[in-house]
């Protein structure tokens, strides 16, 4: 329960943070001007991909720590829990996703700067890693199956399985969002929505990072 707890916290002061940046406690009915120019993009305004993105992130959180929960609770409910060696495959993967979170950072800065190469060489970078990491944890599942640990032999292990191939899913859907980035900036180079493209590619990356620290935290704890 405590790493549940950890885990719901640790999204929620996110979350938090996120929105508090986007001033979303802005009084619109206060302002003065037009209507086109009340309405208009500016700093202060939050544009509707990350709006749309930060209700996703909101919603998969609570996924998350549904399973948490459920983990938690199941852990200590019956003696047939027996708890599963941990592939120590999970460790480099897990430096190989925290190397794809920070070159989608470093894509951040070259889309902001317009540097459509480093642009580009960041964007290989993290996919690549990405990529990397979810063969290792295709890679690590397979070893276990070998060592005996199948998925319905045990609560612990269907949990295993159901939490690595629940956050693989999600991250190859932040592939496929990165892809079209890419394949956008081979169009036309660094531009307003090219940056806003990999702005939200990489706040994707990031929480993905965060939940699987938390996913990882809770399979050591059980």
């Amino acid at each position: 329960m405590t790493i549940m707890l950890l885990l719901v916290t640790t999204l929620a002061m996110i979350a938090i943070w996120w929105l508090s940046q986007q001033r979303l406690t802005g009084k619109p009915w206060l302002e003065t001007g037009t209507a086109d120019t009340i309405h208009a993009d500016g700093p202060g305004r939050l544009p509707a991909e990350k709006v749309g993105l930060g209700v996703f992130l909101a919603v998969v959180s609570a996924l998350f720590a549904l399973f948490a929960s459920a983990y938690s609770m199941r852990m200590h409910m019956a003696s047939d829990w027996r708890s599963l060696p941990l592939p120590w495959l999970l460790w480099p993967n897990t430096g190989l996703l925290v190397l794809s979170s920070l070159a989608l950072g470093w894509a951040q800065l070259a889309a902001r700067h317009g540097r459509a190469e480093s642009l580009r060489n960041a964007l290989a970078a993290g996919g690549g890693s990405a990529l990397l990491f979810l063969a290792g944890q295709v890679l690590a599942c397979q070893q276990l199956a070998a060592a005996g640990f199948y998925m319905a032999a045990n609560p612990a292990n269907a949990f295993f399985y159901l939490l690595t191939a629940l956050h693989g899913l999600h991250l190859l859907g932040g592939l496929v969002a990165l892809g079209r980035a890419a394949a956008r900036l081979s169009q036309g180079g660094a531009t307003r929505r090219m940056t806003l493209a990999v702005d939200l590619c990489a706040l994707y990356w990031h929480f993905l990072l965060l939940v699987w620290l938390a996913v990882l935290a809770l399979l050591l704890h059980g």
